[in-house]
């Protein structure tokens, strides 16, 4: 189903930084090149690559995969949630918390990879069920109104986001060898 971009009245303006970074054609094309990008961009990278971060205080690569994953499980959530009309209001998340206590740095890379590559199409096989009316309802997340359509643009502009990061800040200053 092709999704044009969300409406500004449609999400917070927090948000716009992230679906700004969305190009524009079909969301879940969107997202399933998304999966293949960061898979090569980190799938060669040796575990102690994967442990690097770019300043103290910063997360490791580990982490910040380990966190697009986990806030992509949130935001499919509350995709979910909308999209079936459930107007529950839905909490925020503080993911610094999730990141301290999501064990990030014990786990091997390849099995962060198998992760994401897991959480991704469990997000694109959920958009896929969506009508026409789903996309379009609207929930309230963190305080704020967001439309289904919303969260799947900025699922994919949060991972984006991050990409850019790794390959800015982590990649250059990496040691090498």
């Amino acid at each position: 189903m092709t999704q044009n971009r969300p409406q500004a009245s449609e999400y917070a303006p927090f948000y716009e930084k992230y679906i700004a970074m969305v190009p524009d054609g079909e969301i879940e094309e969107t997202l399933e090149a998304q999966l293949r990008e960061t898979r090569l961009l980190l799938g060669s990278l040796s575990e102690a690559g994967a442990e690097f971060r770019y300043a103290e205080g910063k997360w490791s690569v580990k982490e910040v995969l380990g966190h697009i994953s986990d806030t992509e499980r949130i935001f499919a959530y509350r995709m979910l949630r909308i999209a079936r009309a459930d107007q529950t209001p839905l909490a925020g998340f503080e993911q610094d918390d999730y990141v301290k206590t999501g064990n990030f740095p014990a786990r091997a890379l390849v099995e962060l990879l198998e992760e994401f590559t897991a959480v991704r199409r469990a997000s694109i096989a959920l958009l896929h069920s969506f009508d026409a009316a789903a996309w379009l309802r609207r929930g309230v997340a963190n305080q704020k109104e967001v439309s289904v359509r919303a969260l799947a643009y900025i699922l994919a502009g949060h991972e984006r986001h991050h990409r850019q990061i790794l390959q800015e800040r982590y990649f250059p200053a990496m040691p090498r060898g």
